[in-house]
């Protein structure tokens, strides 16, 4: 199975419609143990990426990932451009020149977009932040294509890893960014990078693995 140039910009419409309607919720997690603008900055950053697209609507995949990464570097404030940025621009990296992406590839991509988050912020897994998520959905992805699954199966599996990384963040004590500063007090509390990572993921599941052409 393959995923076609089309099916990343409806990934990325869904995603920057699931960032706008969870918006307040994810304000609503930053208010706890952040700057309270997370939701607003993402919202703000995806529909900019939208108003963007067209731009690169006959690109390369590639050229779609670093427009991506571009726009939410100048336009997303606080840690979530640089990092998300950062995400897709690394992305861009593994998929230049490519018109379609196999299971293989998306399995590049997604690493090597976790790797420079992981570079970027300094962050390790347990240390409450966005990796929490990103991290074990890519392993999930990974162990799917070594047991032979299917790449929807696959997906699946990095959603819900997702997800179970997500929730693991609550109880723990934040080492980066500035929810770290709370100290102890950070406990208790849904990071909020981890949830709108989650919901990257969640949309992947939505759109890429509904939308895919036989290789």
């Amino acid at each position: 199975m393959a995923i076609s140039r089309d099916t990343i910009f409806a990934w990325i419409k869904a995603y920057a419609a699931a960032i706008a309607s969870n918006k307040e919720y994810l304000t609503e997690l930053d208010s706890a143990i952040g700057d309270a603008d997370h939701g607003v900055n993402m919202d703000r950053g995806f529909q900019m990426v939208l108003s963007k697209l067209p731009t690169v609507a006959d690109k390369d995949i590639g050229s779609v990932f670093k427009l991506i990464g571009m726009t939410l570097v100048s336009s997303v404030g606080g840690a979530s451009g640089p990092l998300y940025g950062t995400f897709f621009i690394q992305m861009a990296s593994v998929t230049a020149g490519k018109l379609e992406l196999t299971p293989a590839d998306w399995a590049a991509a997604l690493e090597a977009g976790i790797n420079g988050v992981i570079l970027r912020g300094k962050a390790a897994p347990g240390d409450k932040t966005m990796v929490d998520a990103l991290l074990p959905a890519l392993n999930a992805f990974k162990a799917c294509l070594a047991e032979g699954d299917d790449m929807r199966t696959a997906l699946q599996a990095s959603a819900q890893a997702a997800q179970a990384g997500m929730l693991a963040t609550i109880p723990l004590v934040a080492r980066k960014g500035r929810a770290s500063y709370l100290g102890e007090r950070s406990a208790g509390h849904q990071d909020p990078g981890a949830t709108s990572s989650q919901l990257l993921l969640n949309m992947a599941v939505d759109t890429l693995g509904s939308r895919m052409s036989a290789c």
